[in-house]
């Protein structure tokens, strides 16, 4: 299959076909994106792939609109738009083209879909109002993205066309960004598990570097872990572990005394030389050695379960 145009619509743009060009600019970066309501650009044809315009669903024929009467949608009902067509029959493709490991890919195209694609589709098709998100409503990606649209009276020849190739190079780093950091999740769980094997039924889990850890230990059912340390360039850290992810409510919190201590101060309260700092929080803290913080963890799992 050789593509050689991108086509979508022209003038005012929203994020669902901006994101929808991330993806099919990174697939097919020789083609031209091409903005156009002309039918003669909106027809299928071997050369092109047509998004959010042209009134049909035609995945054979490479054409991904759900503007029409009986547009498609999810397998429980919510509506797509382009950019979740695009994302449902290309996404995996993208994700192989960026360098995804291939026993992971699944998972990502799973949840990229769930929490970034499907809410771009909600909004897109008004069946989820912005008011949702509250004061942060002008915030939303699809807000921003839209906010580089010229304003009214900038009659200037290329103006829609020159905002949207500005809001896709953003909206492409947000997408590789997301990716991304998803990607280094799932490398991480793998180093996680590892290391809750060889921790054992220890209150402790020692960890390389500093990582996401709770997704693993939920998975690994290490219900047993208190605490987490780790280094952190020159220094070391210790970290609670959060109940659920949406709380900062943690299984055990770093002893009261330290609270918001530092230094010499911190030194003299826990008796742990090295100590350098505890957040008021008493959810992390930190120490100038290995020795300094496994110290300081084992007198936090020592408080924790004495005051439990």
């Amino acid at each position: 299959m050789s593509i050689t145009h991108l086509v979508t619509h022209s003038g005012g743009f929203h994020a669902d076909e901006l994101l929808s060009s991330v993806i099919l600019t990174r697939l097919f970066p020789d083609a031209t994106v091409v903005r156009s309501r002309a039918p003669d650009w909106i027809t299928p044809a071997s050369d092109r792939i047509i998004y959010d315009v042209g009134g049909a669903y035609d995945a054979d024929n490479r054409i991904f609109d759900h503007h029409q009467r009986g547009a498609p949608l999810r397998d429980d009902g919510q509506p797509y738009s382009s950019f979740g067509l695009i994302w449902k029959h290309y996404g995996r493709d993208y994700l192989a083209a960026v360098g995804i490991p291939s026993g992971h890919v699944e998972a990502i195209h799973k949840g990229f879909d769930t929490k970034f694609v499907l809410p771009v589709d909600l909004l897109d098709n008004g069946a989820l109002s912005p008011a949702t998100a509250g004061p942060l409503a002008d915030l939303t990606l699809p807000s921003l993205l839209e906010t580089l649209k010229p304003v009214f009276d900038d009659k200037q020849p290329g103006a829609d066309d020159r905002g949207f190739h500005a809001a896709l190079s953003i909206a492409r780093a947000i997408v590789e960004a997301g990716i991304a950091q998803r990607a280094s999740k799932l490398r991480a769980e793998s180093m996680v598990l590892d290391a809750i094997a060889a921790t054992g039924d220890r209150r402790i889990l020692e960890l390389p570097m500093g990582m996401p850890f709770r997704p693993a230990i939920v998975k690994a059912g290490a219900d047993h872990l208190l605490f987490v340390v780790h280094p952190r360039d020159k220094d070391w850290c210790i970290t609670g572990i959060r109940k659920v992810e949406d709380s900062f409510e943690q299984r055990a919190d770093l002893p009261a005394a330290w609270a918001g201590l530092s230094n010499g101060d911190l030194e003299a309260v826990c008796g742990v030389k090295g100590a350098s700092f505890c957040h008021n929080g008493r959810f992390i803290a930190a120490a100038n050695s290995r020795e300094a913080i496994l110290a300081m963890a084992d007198i936090a799992v020592k408080v924790a379960l004495e005051t439990a």
